[in-house]
């Protein structure tokens, strides 16, 4: 299984949530969208232990089975689509939770989030 962390399934995790803590340890591949990376560190800058959530969050990303998602062209029609489908259904989400649902559908990787508004985009697999 392939998962992409979202950036309260990171923090669960690095905090030992055992269900968060499971999924990533037996993942094959462990996906962070560099949505997510831009929602940790400035959560970072803003709170009291910088250095050692710094560090911590390298240690995590040199791992062989961590990748950075980057969006691409392709990721904008993704995006595009799930804009669409959302607006449809007059269900709206956070603009950078947006980013991150279209890089997990790009890549067809699920989703680890617990935030219950990504249960409203089609298509996209959660965990």
């Amino acid at each position: 299984m392939s998962v992409a962390l979202d950036t309260n399934a990171y923090s669960d995790f690095m905090r030992g949530v055992p269900e968060r803590v499971r999924v990533v340890r037996t993942a094959e591949r462990i996906y962070v969208p560099l949505i997510v990376l831009g929602e940790l560190r400035a959560g970072f800058a803003a709170g009291s232990r910088v250095q050692e959530n710094l560090e911590a969050l390298q240690k995590f990303l040199a791992s062989p089975r961590v990748s950075v998602l980057s969006p691409d062209e392709t990721t904008t029609e993704h995006y595009a689509r799930i804009f669409l489908q959302l607006r449809k259904k007059g269900a709206g989400i956070p603009t950078n939770d947006l980013w991150i649902a279209a890089l997990a559908r790009q890549h067809d990787v699920d989703l680890c989030s617990s935030d219950a508004h990504f249960q409203h985009v089609d298509g996209l697999r959660l965990c």
